[in-house]
Parts: C-alpha cells; sequence; structure tokens
C-alpha cells in the first residue's frame, strides 16, 4: 500500500528550514519504522509539459507493509514527538491512501 501526500508549506515557513527539519528527522524517522517500506520527500519544480507552477510544493509517497502496522507505529509517543513539527510546517495535507492495480 502506498500512502501520497501533497501539501504546501504555510505562510511564512522558511523552505530552508522545512527541508533541513525533513532531511535530518522525518525522513530517516519514518524510514525507521517497521511498517515503512520506503518513505521519501520530493520538491515539486513545475507540471510536465508547461511553465505553469506545480499546485503543491511538496510530494510525500510513504509505502507501508499494512495499515494496521502503519497506524500503531505513528501512534507511539515517541513518533508523535518527532513529527510535531509537521504540523507547523505544513498547510492542509492531502493524505491519499492508494492501491495497487495488479
Amino acid at each position: 500500500m502506498r500512502i501520497i501526500v501533497l501539501f504546501n508549506l504555510k505562510e511564512g515557513v522558511d523552505p530552508a528550514a522545512y527541508e533541513a527539519w525533513a532531511r535530518d528527522a522525518d525522513i530517516p524517522g519514518v524510514n525507521a519504522l517497521g511498517s515503512v517500506r520506503r518513505f521519501s520527500v520530493h520538491k515539486a519544480t513545475g507540471l510536465f509539459g508547461s511553465d505553469a507552477p506545480s499546485p503543491y510544493d511538496y510530494v510525500e509517497v510513504i509505502d507501508i507493509e499494512s495499515m494496521d502496522g502503519f497506524v500503531a507505529d505513528i501512534s507511539t509517543e515517541i513518533f508523535q514527538k518527532m513529527a510535531a513539527p509537521f504540523q507547523q510546517f505544513a498547510d492542509n495535507p492531502q493524505f491519499i491512501l492508494t492501491e495497487d492495480l495488479q
């Protein structure tokens, strides 16, 4: 299962501060969870075939083993404390649940 997270930064948030936190805490912290196969964060740079900007600043891709395991992992006090800054950075993130068509 894959979760796609689309979001913009809140007004006044320094992109460099968010990106430093993502590299130093978020990416290694989420990848350390037992239920996560792979977690990556991507900065959107535009729309393919156009000069238009992306409607979102960032995209996260979370590949998980199971929803139950993931929910258990992210519900711990340790994870909640590590992930708390995300709420200060991200403006209304959209968590899209997906499944493979195979």
